[in-house]
């Protein structure tokens, strides 16, 4: 049988990462999306994740109940461990990672790429303040955070999220299939 694809989906906040991943879901429907485990409150907008207080995620790492977890920005996020075992089984899936488990990730996942978003420091402050979830300095901070770290030994797509997002779409497919072939 054939290992699925895992995607990890990386770049700074605003970027547009949500959008780019629910564009290629619908266009190539072999690809789901992973939904992650947040201790974020519940009904915040954004991304469908499963909201857990820090006292029922912590429970879940002891479980051994994520295949990745990680904390950042004051919240933890983990991935379900079935996710392993179904890209083991032929699944493909797209999944919001931070870029500080991405090696964990190439271990964790056999056949595993990183599509990095970029976009310009003005497109995501419009952005990143028309969520209306940070103050001005938090989005000055977010910005400043925004660098390019991701490991070298790793598989990575690099597309600019500045126009349209259909335009967006078009080039992560194509980059997808030119990298499959």
């Amino acid at each position: 049988m054939k290992v699925g694809r895992v995607i990890g989906v990386v770049g700074p906040s605003g970027v547009g990462k949500d959008s780019v991943m629910a564009g290629v879901a619908e266009a190539a429907p072999d690809f789901q999306i992973v939904q992650r485990a947040i201790t974020r409150a519940p009904g915040l907008g954004g991304e469908e994740y499963l909201p857990v207080t820090p006292s029922a995620f912590a429970e879940h790492v002891a479980a051994g109940d994520f295949c990745l977890h990680w904390t950042a920005h004051g919240l933890s996020y983990g991935i379900p461990s079935d996710i392993q075992r179904r890209a083991r089984d032929g699944q493909s899936f797209l999944i919001n990672l931070s870029r500080a488990v991405l090696t964990d990730a190439d271990r964790v996942f056999p056949d595993f790429t990183v599509l990095q978003l970029s976009a310009s420091p003005e497109t995501l402050a419009t952005r990143l303040a028309g969520r209306g979830r940070e103050t001005v300095e938090e989005i000055r901070a977010r910005l400043e955070r925004s660098g390019n770290d991701i490991p070298s030994q790793l598989n990575v797509i690099t597309v600019t999220n500045d126009g349209a997002l259909e335009d967006t779409v078009a080039q992560v497919l194509t980059h997808l299939q030119r990298d499959r072939a």
